[in-house]
C-alpha cells in the first residue's frame, strides 16, 4: 500500500552487516546472519532484488577489512551495493534511485545495528513513503550497556515492539520472522 505511483516490487534490505559491525561474538551474531542468508535465498528464489548497504567511517574505513560484509553472506555481481555515511540507509545516497529503477516500493529490512542504522534507515523509508517490514529475528546490535544503553536482547525486542505499531496513512509497517517471509506472494 505504499504511497509511491507505479512502485509495486518489493526488495529485501540488507544493512551494514560487515565484519566490524557484527564480529564473531556479537549479540546472537550466528542466528542473524544464517537468518539474512535465508531471507536471501528466499529473495533470490521469487526474483525479489536484493540491496545491500554497507556504512564507512573513520572505524571502517573504504575498503578495510572490518567495512567488508561478512564471508556468510556473498552479494551477487548483478546485487546493488549502497555505498552510506550516515544511518539512514537513504541519506546522501544513491538508494532512493536504485529502488526507483527497480520500481520498489516496499522494504523488508535487515542487518545491523537495531538501535542506528536499522531504526533510522526504517523511519527514512516510511517518511519518504515506503511500505517498511522489519523482519524480527534478522538484525542485531552490539552492546553498549557499559555506556547506559539496554543490552542488545532489550534494543531488539524493543525495536520489534515499536515498529510493529508504526502506522501512517497509505504506508504500512511492521514486523515478521525470517520462517514466514514469502516473497512470492509480495
Amino acid at each position: 500500500m505504499t504511497t509511491l505511483e507505479n512502485r509495486p516490487n518489493t526488495a529485501l534490505i540488507v544493512i551494514d552487516v560487515q565484519n566490524g559491525v557484527v564480529p564473531p561474538g556479537n549479540h546472537a551474531r550466528e542466528e542473524v546472519v544464517s537468518n539474512i542468508a535465508t531471507l536471501v535465498d528466499k529473495a533470490r528464489s521469487a526474483s525479489v532484488p536484493v540491496v545491500w548497504v554497507r556504512h564507512s567511517d573513520e572505524g571502517l574505513v573504504l575498503g578495510s577489512d572490518d567495512w567488508q560484509i561478512v564471508p556468510e553472506l556473498s552479494p551477487a555481481d548483478s546485487d546493488p551495493i549502497i555505498e552510506k555515511l550516515y544511518g539512514d540507509s537513504f541519506e546522501d545516497t544513491n538508494l532512493e534511485s536504485v529502488l526507483g529503477e527497480l520500481g520498489v516500493g516496499r522494504l523488508i529490512v535487515s542487518g545491523a545495528q537495531s538501535d542506528a542504522c536499522i531504526r533510522s534507515t526504517l523511519h527514512g523509508a516510511f517518511v519518504r513513503g515506503y511500505d517498511a517490514t522489519l523482519v524480527s529475528d534478522a538484525h542485531t546490535t552490539e552492546d553498549l550497556s557499559e555506556w547506559g544503553a539496554p543490552s542488545p536482547d532489550k534494543v531488539i525486542a524493543h525495536t520489534n515492539l515499536y515498529w510493529g505499531f508504526q502506522s501512517a496513512p497509505g504506508r504500512t509497517a511492521g514486523t515478521v520472522e525470517t520462517k514466514d517471509v514469502d516473497f512470492a506472494t509480495a
